[in-house]
């Protein structure tokens, strides 16, 4: 029996459950006709697009252009080797008895760096688009058009590094970060800069993996990169695709996985630059009419139903493994693609919402093939579902009748988080609340466990310590300041990272920057901010300065994961309670080697404190959020090691270590024996 259906609760469901996963395999049977991989099957962008085709036996080669376009009537190539005007040379024809059209064209004729478009004309109509498999799209600066571009330089990328092993207990902490605010300038910074430049603190600060965000390309800088235009094109405002590949292979150099955001679950409304109407019908790619429009994003919707569709997405996720040498996915959106309401106003608290016809079954087939599609092309590669329906067997895998993903981010942690952050007292944080919401997942899944991330801090929202330091952020963060507002807020944020990094239910997420507390809010240029780069930029000088304490939260960050990332023992298993002292606000739990004691309590700190233990385990004190290095007091002298006593608790005989813990003070500890 499937592990999925270990849940009682699921039982009602079965044949629900196992109908899903027979439709899927069922799929895979005919998309590939029982022959071959499905991987081997999603390969349309090695057909379809402009290509360099070598003649048969023939050191010669020309060009070769294809397209899908059901309903166009005809098709030409225009752009500058056709001086942007209809040239019977470069016309495109259809195949007869399909819906693909195709063109050869001579060698001579296109050159490297030409820019071009389709000019397509259909029943009633006609239109400028940009081909669908399009490498490399750029802007014009003056007209701010779009065009896709002939990448074929002389000398292609030579990679120099493989990825970094995966072990069999690889716990991904990632670095998610956004190429374009990753400089400190007031502009888009370029992949070389984040190469450069950012790929050294990320590695310095302990993270093994780089999560790359808005690579694909999109018209509206705006978008945070999530209305993709051409899904084949890596963003040409960062520089170019051999630029991008310098970064990874040089990230793989370091010891660093990267993976990047795929956005499958809508695609911008523009027609022009994007698959809207391409072929002059609603339907191409998206569902026809009301349920093709998400109305919330303002963006269409795909319909995964369709072969050509599901064709075009599932070769998606091979070309970004196979072209660029990306290590997996964060699949952006995974609860609008599931459900025809897209989730929204949906609290979830029932699992008939999962059976009861409002969920996508083609969606749900789509990315169990997707998922298939990934890890037979890299084993190693990992993805991760962005689900907030807590869909079971969402991170599953395919033989449990699950989807697949081998992640799904933990998206109530955030939520929890700032809600304390926001509305709740200090006195009256919950201890056993902040476990459970940090341990609870399902048995069979993985998850990402984070405090926030860019989703937190985009305009309308801020940074976690911004909603505990609020104003005192501005004048409270020198390092001979020590106003209350400021005090709280680095020890807060501390000790809920600590928390979360340590509770990590399979992997943890930062978003760049947070970790040192960057002030503010994500807001990119557009006309409401007069076109301004200050809030889409990362003020690295902050994390620097030594008389800033944003360098402290910093410094703190990177111990805290070299640490937790050191914690073999820990690996795959789960965290064991040993205290919830609500009156105290005391918290305890050891996992693997490490011991970790939490004082939440805002005011008092407590002598010779009882800590149960595991029988006959020693432990010698390894860092806490107190030190002064941290932006703390120091109260906690450093090297201290706890040997345990035995004390009778509830009539029955336990082994306790005897610890000072200061107010909002979290101390790590490790295993001596």
């Amino acid at each position: 029996m499937p592990r999925l259906l270990d849940d009682p609760y699921l039982k009602p469901y079965e044949g629900a459950i196992r109908g899903r996963a027979e439709h899927a395999y069922a799929r895979a049977e005919e998309l590939t006709c029982g022959k071959g991989t499905l991987a081997g099957w999603a390969s349309a962008h090695e057909y379809y697009g402009l290509h360099r085709v070598t003649k048969p036996r023939s050191k010669k080669w020309n060009w070769v252009f294809r397209e899908w376009a059901p309903n166009a009537t005809s098709m030409w190539l225009v752009g500058d080797f056709s001086n942007w005007k209809i040239d019977p040379r470069f016309e495109v024809f259809r195949i007869p008895g399909t819906d693909t059209w195709a063109r050869e064209i001579d060698a001579d004729l296109i050159r490297h760096g030409d820019n071009y478009r389709l000019e397509m004309r259909w029943e009633g109509g006609h239109g400028e688009r940009i081909p669908a498999y399009a490498r490399y799209v750029v802007q014009d600066p003056k007209t701010k058009l779009f065009s896709a571009q002939v990448y074929e330089p002389a000398e292609q990328y030579v990679w120099r590094n493989k990825a970094p092993a995966k072990p069999k207990d690889f716990v991904p902490f990632i670095y998610e970060a956004h190429v374009g605010m990753a400089g400190e300038e007031e502009k888009v910074s370029s992949y070389t800069e984040f190469r450069d430049r950012i790929l050294p603190r990320i590695k310095a600060a302990g993270y093994n993996t780089v999560q790359l965000m808005a690579i694909m390309e999109h018209p509206y800088y705006g978008s945070f990169g999530y209305h993709v235009s051409s899904f084949f094109a890596a963003s040409s405002r960062f520089g170019m695709p051999s630029e991008l590949k310098s970064l990874i292979d040089t990230a793989h150099g370091m010891g660093l996985r990267v993976i990047m955001d795929l956005v499958h679950s809508h695609a911008v409304r523009n027609e022009r630059d994007g698959l809207s109407l391409f072929d002059g019908t609603d339907y191409q790619y998206f569902h026809s009419g009301p349920k093709g429009w998400h109305t919330a994003w303002d963006s269409r919707c795909f319909d995964y139903g369709k072969t050509n569709v599901i064709h075009f997405l599932l070769s998606n996720c091979r070309f970004w493994l196979d072209e660029y040498h990306f290590d997996g996915y964060r699949f952006d959106g995974i609860t609008s693609m599931l459900f025809w309401n897209h989730g929204l106003g949906d609290a979830f608290t029932n699992y008939g919402m999962y059976f009861d016809g409002s969920m996508d079954d083609d969606a749900w087939c789509y990315l169990q093939l997707a998922n298939r599609v990934i890890h037979e092309v890299d084993p190693d590669a990992i993805t991760i579902a962005e689900d907030v329906s807590g869909m079971p067997g969402c991170a599953a895998p395919a033989e449990d009748c699950g989807i697949g993903f081998d992640y799904r981010m933990a998206m109530g942690e955030p939520d929890f988080w700032f809600r304390l952050a926001e509305k709740v007292s200090d006195d009256d944080w919950p201890m056993g609340g902040i476990f459970w919401e940090l341990t609870n997942k399902r048995a069979e899944e993985k998850v990402v466990s984070y405090v926030e991330s860019h989703d937190q801090a985009l305009v309308g929202g801020k940074t976690f310590f911004f909603q505990l330091a609020d104003a005192a952020i501005y004048w409270g963060m020198a390092k001979d300041q020590h106003g209350l507002e400021v005090e709280r807020a680095i020890a807060l944020h501390k000790m809920a990272r600590l928390a979360t990094c340590a509770l990590n239910g399979g992997a943890y997420l930062d978003f760049m920057g947070n970790e040192f507390g960057h002030p503010e809010w994500i807001d990119f240029p557009r006309e409401e901010n007069g076109w301004s780069y200050h809030h889409a930029r990362r003020q690295w000088s902050l994390r620097d300065d030594p008389n800033l304490r944003f360098k402290a939260l910093g410094d703190f960050d990177e111990v805290m994961v070299n640490a937790i990332a050191a914690n073999v023992a820990a690996r795959g298993k789960s965290a064991m309670k040993l205290a919830a002292n609500e009156p105290d606000k005391v918290l305890a739990f050891v996992r693997g080697d490490l011991l970790f004691v939490f004082n939440f309590n805002p005011t008092k700190s407590f002598e010779g404190y009882g800590v149960m233990v595991p029988p006959g385990t020693k432990w010698t004190r390894l860092f806490d959020t107190d030190e002064e290095r941290f932006g703390g007091q120091g109260k906690i002298a450093a090297g201290q090691e706890y040997d345990p006593v035995v004390v009778e608790d509830r009539e029955e005989l336990v082994q306790q270590i005897k610890m000072y813990l200061p107010a909002r003070t979290a101390t790590v500890l490790k295993r001596r024996m």
